[in-house]
């Protein structure tokens, strides 16, 4: 019996080791990916390069995703004129017309496209958890990765570092 004392403390701290993983500073080069927009434009990752770009995996489906869609709209509105640009990437199962309902009745001032084939979220590394992610920096390398909400006054500390740079 005492041989399995260990293994609830092992498995709490594998957890934690896996959500700091998650949540952590990463460097790494975004993928190419190809986007279609809402607007049946289409833009591809290349296409951010020389400004700070948040990549948000969602769905009008995932609770968190809809709550912080507020503050989301708040951090764009407040840098975009300095340099940053949003996508917010519907996933695979998410219903289009839900999609396209949820950016006209929010009136979502940033590009919204929608991951039809799941092909987007398997290239940014098999994305399932929504919502998760990613802030670009200028050059299009990948500097933070959030799953969940992200901590939004540690993101706009570092969008502001990012821009300055």
């Amino acid at each position: 019996m005492k041989k399995k004392v260990w293994l609830l403390p092992a498995l709490l701290l594998a957890i934690g080791a896996a959500i700091v993983w998650q949540n952590s500073l990463v460097t790494s080069v975004a993928p190419n990916s190809n986007f279609v927009l809402l607007d049946a434009s289409k833009k591809t990752t290349a296409d951010f390069k020389g400004k700070v770009t948040l990549v948000n995996f969602w769905a009008t489906s995932c609770t968190t995703c809809v709550a912080e869609m507020p503050k989301m709209i708040a951090t764009y509105n407040q840098y975009h004129a300095k340099g940053y640009e949003m996508l917010a990437v519907a996933m695979s199962y998410d219903p289009p017309s839900y999609v396209v309902n949820f950016a006209q009745t929010r009136q979502l001032p940033f590009k919204v496209a929608i991951d039809n084939t799941g092909a987007i979220a398997k290239a940014w590394g098999d994305v399932q958890l929504t919502p998760t992610t990613f802030l670009l920096d200028k050059k299009g390398d990948v500097v933070k990765r959030y799953v969940g909400e992200p901590d939004f006054a540690e993101l706009h500390a570092l969008i502001e570092k990012l821009l300055a740079a």
